[in-house]
């Protein structure tokens, strides 16, 4: 039995999924090597602007354009976190915009965590020395 590979695959979306996110870590990047934002500092910047971007309802544009390439970098969380937010809004009101961004990304948090654990296992992580 032949494997129809062209379509099985969306080469077009895998297109669009590489260079939106590849655009978004090049950003990243240029952040890290011309300023002088510490990693932390850029992480949070994304994470907001996702969610600023995704409680506005700009982001999720981007989501159906890009697919993965937008939900998994770090702003997709932010705009996880407020679709979420939004959403438990609706649900439970003003209690919902506390509970529904951490309802809504559980799994990623969980995954984040238990994968760093088992990377943190197989390597031997150390402390950066000042």
């Amino acid at each position: 039995m032949d494997i129809d590979w062209a379509n099985v695959f969306n080469w077009v979306s895998l297109l669009k999924c590489f260079l939106v996110g590849g655009a978004i870590c090049v950003v990243g990047q240029i952040l890290i090597d011309k300023t002088k934002l510490t990693p932390a500092r850029i992480l949070v910047i994304f994470v907001t602007t996702g969610a600023i971007l995704g409680g506005l309802g700009i982001y999720k544009y981007l989501v159906e354009f890009a697919g993965a390439g937008a939900t998994v970098p770090l702003t997709g969380f932010g705009y996880n976190l407020a679709k979420g937010a939004i959403e438990g809004v609706k649900e439970a009101g003003l209690v919902g915009a506390f509970t529904g961004g951490v309802k809504a990304s559980a799994g990623g948090i969980a995954a984040a965590v238990f994968f760093g654990y088992l990377a943190s296992l197989i390597s031997k992580p150390k402390m950066k020395k000042q």
